[in-house]
């Protein structure tokens, strides 16, 4: 999945605003998206807890 965010890649505010984006998208809370590997790459890993890969896959495709 590719996603742009706005935010410059300077001091963690580019993840932040994903992690923002991610937790609105999927209606969860910003503490369950986590920053599994990536961090100072433009390919990133991230985990979403509380959900299960199917519900994810669910809400990708809406």
């Amino acid at each position: 999945m590719k996603i742009r965010v706005k935010a410059p890649p300077v001091g963690g505010a580019a993840n932040d605003e994903l992690v923002r984006f991610l937790a609105k998208h999927f209606a969860v809370p910003r503490s369950s998206i986590e920053l599994v590997s990536g961090a100072g790459s433009r390919q990133k890993r991230i985990t979403i807890q509380g959900l299960s890969s199917d519900e994810i896959v669910r809400a990708l495709l809406d």
